[in-house]
């Protein structure tokens, strides 16, 4: 690819999320992960849906739940990374839970409603970003005007007598000043100028619930509890003027946005485009084997706590009472000892979808190196020209570390693309380590210097099982 091509590649203004068909969110997500078409088919279907049910008549719509997944495939094929890139993909409040965390539901492990929790306090980040950079442009004015105001210290008006004539007097040259310290201010020539800033002292305090599945920490703000009886105390702290842009900056923009708005907002969003992405659900899955098998009734029991959740109910969180009915839950797991079928049935029932991911190739390994926009081979790259090091990786030394990858991941554990990373650390660490100093300012890493990086290394077995 040219560079020209690269920069048209990065500046093309990307399809609106609502208006994305299923082929071109396959695309999106062929631009960052290799393989995996049977997948991305199905989470596309899923997700343009999600748009068509919006276009329906709203008492057919209260009809119409979400199809979810469960992807079927050993750790590092791209299950994760395909549901995060789609809630990238259309700006849509997404978290990632492992079931494990439920496994003592009961005794020791999380509530499972703290999963929908924190869906809620992601889409409320979400909102309060979008609102943040619609009244970035009126805070930083505001800004301006206050670091002004600090440091031009204006003598008091007082009222112009009838019988005095309006002349240009002190008041006027003042605002004149004004003006002028704006655009100095502007520009930063007033950057390592000191000023005294009011600033809120401590953080939002934080207080430990009890729920029935033991301590759970929520960030319950006193503040929002007691409102005013409890007022905000603030304290004076001196810092540069650059260092109280960014301080007085927060503080415009907080009260330029109305919360209680943006509370709204964020719940309907998660309402109504929400993911949760539920790993490692082949660990709760199993068949009780008798009335003393601890592990297996607590699995049985974690699953008929989700259950709910995923059916559709309503959770309640400091937000706000929450519907789960049209939130997208995508599970994934190996299932290397279980299958889907040990899930309950009622579960089961809800995730009619099921798609098994492909182990990875060593072709596969191969496009992954140099193929997506985040590719490894241009991250090192990247890494390295930051030190001024120009890198470059011949075909036939992608071709090792791919062959390398795929030999240690039969003879070990199969981890899938997770293993480029360590091979590419072990080959490339003496190249990183000389860096800043002593390597050459261009360097090339051919076949012959991957394998003798590693050589001794691919020859041990045991040894490649810590190292590689």
């Amino acid at each position: 690819m040219t560079e020209s091509q690269d920069t048209q590649d990065k500046i093309s203004t990307p399809p609106q999320p609502d208006s994305l068909t299923p082929a071109q969110i396959v695309a999106e997500l062929d631009k960052h992960i290799v393989g995996q078409g049977r997948a991305k088919r199905v989470t596309a279907i899923a997700l343009r849906n999600r748009t068509r049910r919006r276009k329906l008549p709203e008492d057919l719509q209260k009809e119409i739940v979400p199809k979810n997944i469960i992807m079927i495939g050993p750790t590092g094929v791209g299950k994760t990374e395909i549901a995060r890139r789609l809630s990238d993909l259309v700006d849509a409040p997404f978290i990632k839970v492992e079931a494990t965390k439920y496994t003592e539901v009961g005794y020791v492990g999380r509530d499972v409603e703290s999963m929908i929790r924190e869906l809620v306090e992601s889409g409320v980040r979400m909102v309060q970003r979008r609102r943040r950079e619609r009244v970035q442009a009126e805070a930083e004015q505001n800004v301006i005007t206050r670091l002004v105001n600090l440091l031009v210290h204006e003598p008091p008006r007082h009222r112009r007598p009838a019988d005095r004539p309006e002349t240009e007097d002190e008041y006027t040259q003042m605002d004149r000043l004004k003006e002028r310290m704006r655009d100095a201010i502007v520009r930063g020539e007033f950057d390592s100028h000191v000023v005294d800033v009011e600033v809120e002292e401590g953080g939002p305090k934080m207080i430990e619930i009890f729920s029935n599945t033991g301590m759970e920490e929520m960030g319950v703000n006193l503040q929002d509890m007691l409102g005013n009886m409890m007022p905000k105390r603030t304290k004076t702290r001196s810092a540069t003027v650059a260092e109280a842009r960014k301080i007085l900056l927060n503080q415009e923009v907080d009260k330029l946005i109305d919360m209680d708005s943006v509370v709204t907002e964020a719940i309907n969003l998660v309402e109504q485009s929400g993911i949760v992405f539920l790993d490692e659900i082949d660990k709760i899955a199993g068949k009780e084997k008798s009335a003393g098998s601890g592990p297996d009734v607590s699995r049985e029991g974690v699953q008929r706590d989700i259950l709910p959740i995923v059916e559709g109910s309503t959770v309640v969180t400091k937000h706000g009472p929450v519907k789960t009915d049209h939130i997208l839950f995508i599970a994934a797991g190996a299932f290397h000892v279980s299958k889907p079928s040990d899930l309950i049935p009622e579960l089961q029932g809800r995730f009619p979808l099921r798609v098994e991911l492909d182990s990875l190739t060593k072709e596969d390994f191969k496009r992954i190196l140099v193929e997506p926009r985040s590719a490894l081979i241009k991250q090192y790259r990247a890494l390295l020209a930051a030190d001024g090091v120009t890198m470059e990786f011949t075909d036939d030394a992608i071709d090792a570390v791919a062959e390398l990858a795929t030999t240690v991941n039969e003879q070990t554990e199969n981890i899938g693309a997770r293993r480029l990373h360590t091979i590419l650390e072990k080959v490339l660490e003496d190249i990183s380590f000389d860096a800043p100093d002593n390597a050459p300012p261009a360097l090339t890493v051919d076949a012959h210097y991957v394998r003798e990086r590693v050589r001794d290394i691919v020859k041990d077995v045991d040894l490649s099982r810590y190292i590689l």
